[in-house]
């Protein structure tokens, strides 16, 4: 054979596997100067750094691609595209024609792979497309945006199911067509890990009128769809409904436009928490500030009482309570710092002034010139003889304890030692009158008061389970009244639900909301009110105003509402159980009526108000008697083997196991029972949490994709 013939390597396939793709690769040379120069689609990717991926042959070399002559490929002026698996591993040819509408021969059409424009790795986005020209110029706009892609780009047109479900197995691989061609691409993808983006104009098209991504995306018409997830449906919800969270009432607070109401909306939206989280907080605030000031009245008689609460809410570990609280209490803490740095300047000309009085003198001029004393509204940590001793020195008649380790109220050593009786009993009547009486030890000698009156003291407690539970089934603390006395949440989480990265989000400037600068603007009014709108006595202390009912319709309202809950105490009644609890709703009601009122800027309650009230406080009841009577989340068989079989196939890195193997270890042990495995499995398949396919007499449990770990 002369050298001028071309040479023919008979029936080569290259595959991934082969080394005769290694000895095509060897036989091969960077594409020369002139084919660079007279084809743009070489020159272009060569420009986008690709060049490592093309090779140009012998002039004399041809691939035999078959076992008919008609089936050689010949390659002299061509160029090879190094066509990589998913792995990233060179697996096949594919033979291109520079200038030329020639298809690209790939060398073993069999096996799957694509060029890819880009590094092919795991931080990049992947693009899947069905022509070299079309990947060229997405890959070019995408970069040009700073975006991290790779494009992966299809041979053979007609082989681009195949390779997207090949790259697919690794990550998850994005396609894009316009909205009238959707079923082209979606339906032979359903099922496959591919997210389908869908636009009226074709994308490349938008790029060419100046529009970004972000703008295609964030088009009204834009259609997004997750091919995975649309494949197995709706994830449907397993939980016992009685161990769902109450609906939190988000109308208790106000209409829409008024400041309460639209702050709540607004604190939901930024800490990305549930409503019931951010009520809590903007209670707990609300009776920080308010408490110093007004009383609530009872239904009956002329009596009134604090407005002090207290409140339980139970939360994770990252449930949102710190965020909540820095949007809730934000003008709190700003005003207890300014107070701070007046009190620290009085201290110290007091101080100078102490230095400068002749001992002669001294003791008369400490009795005129008592050392100022620190004005403590909030703090984040204590003990409860820590609080009580303050307030019988006159350190402070209106603080509350706001903290998210609820385990330093429940489980300190106050409401476990040999005094935690007598402990509780002075909390219920600090709640309920705002007194205390304390038999103090004889080495308190620097305080002589053991009793007191005037004071307010609210607890705003948030904990996790292992700590809420053991509290809320002490016997002292539900028996002594105590925890009758909270109000309580327990929210469902937002595990996996909270979004950081959308442009909205890296964008939002929450201390720019309008509705949470009028919430936060009517705090610091209520911190710092004017002279004449609060009444002092001889001493500069407040004398709090006693919150009237506007009218007798509104004294009805709270009297019916103290009733019903009475006549549901009777056996078989629905609150049977809760007699402690259900005498104190009234009051709590009572209390939230006079907060919100005072807040919104208005002295006396209305019927609305009290019904708006008594939402909140049935809210609260519905999640104690949820808690202690209904199972939890969890607790139910069918999440039960969801759970088991998630855990097993993330052990076993797999993505299904076989229905007898799950049947025989499942666990716990009552699951292995026939009729109960078949039963649930059936369940978590029509709520589309597994897939039982059935091969032969074979049956395989397939898990839904997203339950498992990626790996």
């Amino acid at each position: 054979m002369s050298s001028n013939e071309p040479q023919i390597l008979d029936k080569a396939k290259p595959q991934a596997d082969d080394k005769g793709l290694y000895d095509l690769l060897g036989s091969t040379k960077q594409t020369s100067s002139d084919i660079i120069t007279d084809d743009d689609t070489i020159k272009s990717l060569i420009q986008l750094g690709q060049g490592d991926k093309l090779r140009q042959f012998k002039d004399t070399f041809t691939i035999h691609n078959g076992d008919r002559k008609s089936d050689i490929i010949h390659t002299v002026g061509k160029v090879a595209l190094i066509l990589s698996d998913n792995m990233h591993q060179p697996a096949n040819l594919g033979i291109y024609t520079p200038n030329s509408d020639d298809p690209i021969e790939v060398t073993d059409p069999s096996q799957p792979c694509a060029f890819t424009i880009g590094s092919l790795n795991l931080d990049s986005v992947w693009y899947a497309v069905k022509t070299l020209a079309e990947g060229i110029a997405l890959y070019r706009q995408l970069i040009s945006q700073g975006l991290s892609v790779t494009v992966l780009v299809s041979a053979n047109p007609f082989h681009f199911n195949n390779m997207v479900r090949h790259f697919a197995e690794v990550k998850q691989v994005i396609v894009t067509a316009t909205i009238d061609k959707k079923d082209e691409i979606t339906k032979p993808l359903l099922g496959v890990n591919v997210k389908a983006i869908l636009t009226i104009f074709d994308l490349l098209l938008s790029f060419d009128n100046h529009q970004t991504l972000d703008d295609v995306l964030n088009e009204p018409d834009t259609i997004i769809k997750d091919l995975l997830a649309e494949a197995w449906g709706k994830l449907g919800d397993i939980a016992d409904q009685d161990s769902k969270a109450t609906p939190y009432p988000i109308e208790a607070w106000g209409n829409e436009g008024e400041v309460l109401r639209d702050a709540l909306t607004a604190i939901i939206y930024h800490a990305q928490v549930t409503p019931a989280m951010a009520g809590q907080c903007m209670l707990g605030a609300s009776a920080t500030i308010i408490q110093q000031y007004i009383n609530a009245p009872y239904a009956l008689g002329d009596k009134f009482m604090p407005v002090s609460l207290f409140l339980l809410t139970e939360g994770d570990s990252g449930s949102g309570k710190s965020r909540t609280v820095g949007f809730t209490h934000q003008e709190l803490f700003n005003y207890q710092n300014d107070k701070r740095k007046e009190h620290k300047t009085l201290e110290n000309e007091w101080k100078a002034q102490k230095a400068s009085t002749p001992k002669k003198d001294l003791e008369l001029w400490l009795l005129e010139n008592p050392k100022p004393k620190q004005p403590i509204l909030l703090v984040k940590s204590g003990t409860i003889q820590g609080f009580l001793d303050n307030m019988l020195i006159g350190n402070t008649r209106d603080i509350a304890w706001s903290t998210a380790e609820a385990a330093l109220f429940l489980s300190g050593h106050s409401l476990t030692s040999d005094t935690a009786k007598s402990n509780i009993s002075q909390l219920c009547d600090i709640w309920s009158d705002g007194s205390f009486d304390r038999l103090l030890s004889p080495r308190y000698d620097s305080i002589e008061q053991n009793s007191m009156n005037g004071v307010r003291f609210t607890l705003d407690l948030q904990g996790q389970p292992p700590v809420i539970a053991p509290a809320l089934n002490d016997e002292a603390m539900n028996g002594q009244g105590l925890l009758p006395r909270f109000l309580f949440a327990f929210p469902d989480n937002m595990n996996g639900q909270i979004v950081y990265n959308t442009d909205e989000r890296l964008d939002a400037k929450p201390e720019q909301d309008p509705r949470l600068q009028a919430y936060w603007q009517q705090c610091r009014a209520l911190l710092d009110p004017i002279a004449d709108s609060v009444e002092r006595d001889n001493e500069g202390n407040i004398i709090r105003f006693n919150m009237p009912f506007k009218n007798r319709q509104a004294r009805q309202a709270l009297a019916d509402y103290q009733t019903e809950k009475e006549s549901q105490l009777c056996k078989g009644g629905k609150l049977e159980k809760y007699a402690s609890y259900a005498r104190r709703l009234h009051e709590n009601a009572s209390r939230i009526a006079s907060i919100l009122t005072y807040f919104n800027g208005r002295r006396s309650i209305s019927a609305e108000d009290i019904h708006r009230a008594s939402l909140l406080t049935d809210y609260s009841m519905a999640e104690r008697m949820r808690y202690t009577d209904k199972p939890q989340a969890g607790d139910n068989d069918a999440q039960k083997l969801i759970s088991w079989l998630v855990n097993y196939c993330n052990r076993q890195s797999v993505k299904q196991l076989a229905y007898s193997t799950a049947q025989s270890k499942v666990t716990p042990k009552h699951l292995r029972q026939k009729h109960n495995f078949e039963l649930i499995a059936e369940v978590l398949e029509s709520e589309g949490y597994i897939k039982i396919i059935t091969n032969g007499r074979a049956r395989t449990i397939q898990i839904r994709p997203e339950l498992l770990d990626a790996r």
